[in-house]
């Protein structure tokens, strides 16, 4: 797999300011619920969380009818392993997206502070800001010829005038496939300490030739990372993502979190596929995915009907089309489902293809050479 485990800054580098001072004031001492699983306690006969006596018929084992650890030890370990960070750095949950919806809670506060965002890019962390009542403010990518670009410089600018608390980058970047330089990550960073979190996204990561930023966050505790096992781990449905950040940022997302997040069956479905055996499995597969990426993009650009086909690091292309509603509507009649970006602004004319196996990269390959997707 390509994602590097990065070590840590060194010890004689200064230490940034705790992240404890970017949390909204009222929660900074929030409690939480405190769940019956909250305390360890060990004992014979359970009868403190109100759970039934009785089994469910379809639970065979008769594991389901006692609530989940929140935060599974053996879970924890193999994803802080996976990642290189301390396991108190981690908090796991539903996916990325409630990684980002806690973000958001417990930084900003409803209707005075902002989310910065660089679109193109994940939805979430607008859609997941307008939810708390916070306001996004856009730093767009510029889209020159050699691909996308994200202005550090006009994001540090708006971070010191708009009141944004959340800077949100995605490296690879969704739908654009570019990864972001990290020393442009750090330094930004740095210029926006004691205003605001930089979060970034290292969904697609694994596809990168490219350095999680997640070694900074020992000297930079202003940066947080969110990392997801649905796209390279093949674990969509088990709903299992990180938020890797400062330690005391993450005892206080946790506190903040639902009392039992974590599924008891997914949760150990997570620790087998993250497995030694697994992971070598996984990382050829990463490799196959990007060979598969590599000669999808190659093909495209030699299409009748294609504009742009932008370089990517991700598991996906985004494509430009003379005409994307005929190349949608032909791939769809022949069987092929792609992601429809025209409503996106400045993605009138585009379509995000995510690369899957040989056999169907060849067919989406077949219907825009036989002229079924030309313009």
């Amino acid at each position: 797999m390509s994602t590097v485990i990065a070590t840590r800054t060194s010890a004689a580098a200064p230490l940034s300011p705790s992240p404890l001072a970017l949390v909204r004031e009222d929660l900074r001492d929030f409690a939480g619920y405190r769940s019956a699983r909250s305390d360890k306690l060990d004992g014979r006969i359970w009868l403190n969380a109100n759970e039934s006596a009785w089994l469910n018929p379809a639970d065979r084992d008769g594991d389901l009818r006692r609530y989940p650890d929140p935060q599974p030890p053996r879970l924890r370990a193999a994803l802080a392993d996976l990642y290189g960070c301390a396991p108190e750095q981690l908090l796991a949950g539903r996916g990325s997206d409630e990684g980002i919806d806690l973000l958001v809670r417990a930084v900003c506060r409803p209707g005075a502070d902002a989310v910065l965002v660089t679109s193109p890019t994940f939805g979430m962390y607008a859609v997941s800001a307008r939810l708390h009542g916070s306001r996004v403010v856009d730093v767009p990518l510029r889209d020159e010829a050699w691909g996308w670009y994200c202005d550090f410089a006009a994001i540090a600018a708006t971070v010191a005038t708009q009141d944004v608390k959340i800077v949100f980058l995605c490296s690879p970047g969704n739908p654009t496939g570019e990864p972001l330089p990290r020393e442009a990550i750090a330094a930004l960073a740095r210029q926006v300490e004691g205003r605001a979190l930089v979060v970034v996204d290292e969904a697609y990561l694994d596809y990168a030739d490219a350095e999680s930023v997640v070694g900074l966050i020992a000297q930079q505790r202003n940066i947080v990372v969110l990392h997801t096992l649905s796209k390279a781990h093949a674990l969509a449905a088990a709903r299992l993502g990180s938020v890797i950040a400062d330690a005391e940022l993450i005892a206080l997302l946790r506190r903040c979190q639902a009392p039992y997040p974590l599924p008891a069956p997914c949760v150990e479905l997570a620790v087998q596929a993250l497995s030694v055996p697994a992971r070598a499995a996984t990382a050829a597969h990463v490799a196959d995915a990007c060979q598969q990426r590599d000669t999808l993009y190659r093909r495209l650009q030699g299409l009748s009907g294609v504009r742009t086909v932008y370089p990517s690091q991700a598991n996906f292309l985004l494509v430009r089309f003379d005409d994307a509603q005929c190349v949608f509507d032909r791939l769809l009649a022949a069987g092929v489902v792609v992601r429809d970006l025209r409503a996106a602004a400045r993605l009138d004319d585009a379509l995000r293809i995510s690369i899957g196996t040989p056999e169907q990269n060849a067919a989406v390959i077949d219907v825009l050479a036989s002229g079924q997707g030309a313009a």
